[in-house]
């Protein structure tokens, strides 16, 4: 019993050493590119000069560790782009998550401007229909921004009045309002090209909307499609962090399943002798 408990513990320690060490020394192991995660990289990387874009934070902290390594690789993308961000969101918490991808871009880029680069309009309830009415009227929807300063003093909005301004939206979601409502009115109304990311249990239900529909010009599903989307754009973060911790943690508990069976094969074995 006592060598049970030894074991047990060292798994333990194993596990711990294994998400820990990886989190600390990137290791960068290989990670492979998939065509729905390149359709995101190839509309921004493809979009026309000074585009305007409408990035929507549609989730909250429960999701961050899979969504916010996707945000922060999108603004970094759009800004190296030379696009103008209009941020938004159709999720309460979604602005904090907004402030938040905005700081951590903010360390490389410490001349990052608000009211030039990028504006924040905040968060507004009504799923659907808020969109509805964004395709229509962005001012009258957002008449300010989300520290209450009017949108006609900040200098990106110029001449940007509804969806038909926007050449392409970005909505990292978790659930519902997000990522499906955008396609329904920015691509299916207003046809305005929309890719996203979404947390992994949630990717296989979006995805028809980019390989059967072609709703979607591209998806980030979870923690290794925001790894694989830090390859493309050349900039390691947490999510490669994250899946270096996730592959070296999966490793030690199949040697450990493995060790397992051979153990108990051989104890087997000799029992039956």
């Amino acid at each position: 019993m006592k060598k049970i408990e030894t074991t047990r513990w060292l798994l333990y320690v194993l596990i711990f050493l294994s998400v820990l060490l990886p989190l600390i020394f990137q290791i960068n192991l290989p990670i492979t590119e998939t065509k729905v995660a390149r359709g995101v990289y190839n509309l921004i990387e493809d979009a026309n000069e000074n585009a305007n874009v409408i990035i929507s934070f549609d989730y909250d902290p429960s999701s961050k560790p899979e969504l916010q390594p996707m945000a922060v690789s999108v603004i970094r993308h759009c800004l190296r782009r030379n696009y103008n961000m209009i941020f938004t969101a159709l999720w309460p918490m979604g602005v904090q998550m907004a402030s938040g991808a905005v700081e951590t871009v903010r360390k490389d880029n410490p001349h990052l401007e608000y009211g030039t680069q990028y504006v924040n309009l905040g968060y507004k309830a009504g799923g659907m229909v808020t969109l509805q009415k964004m395709g229509k009227d962005l001012r009258d929807v957002f008449p300010a921004d989300m520290s209450g300063t009017s949108i006609d003093s900040l200098a990106l909005l110029d001449g940007i009045n509804s969806l038909n301004d926007i050449d392409f939206i970005i909505s990292l979601s978790a659930g519902v309002p997000g990522i499906k409502e955008w396609i329904m009115v920015g691509h299916d109304k207003y046809g305005r090209s929309v890719a996203g990311g979404t947390t992994a249990v949630t990717a296989p239900n979006i995805l028809p909307y980019v390989n059967d529909q072609n709703q979607l010009s591209g998806l980030l599903g979870g923690l290794k499609a925001a790894a694989e989307y830090e390859k493309m754009t050349g900039a390691s973060g947490t999510a490669t962090a994250g899946m270096d911790a996730q592959s070296i943690a999966h490793l030690v508990i199949i040697i450990f399943v493995i060790l397992g069976n051979v153990r108990y094969h051989i104890n087997k074995k000799r029992g039956e002798e």
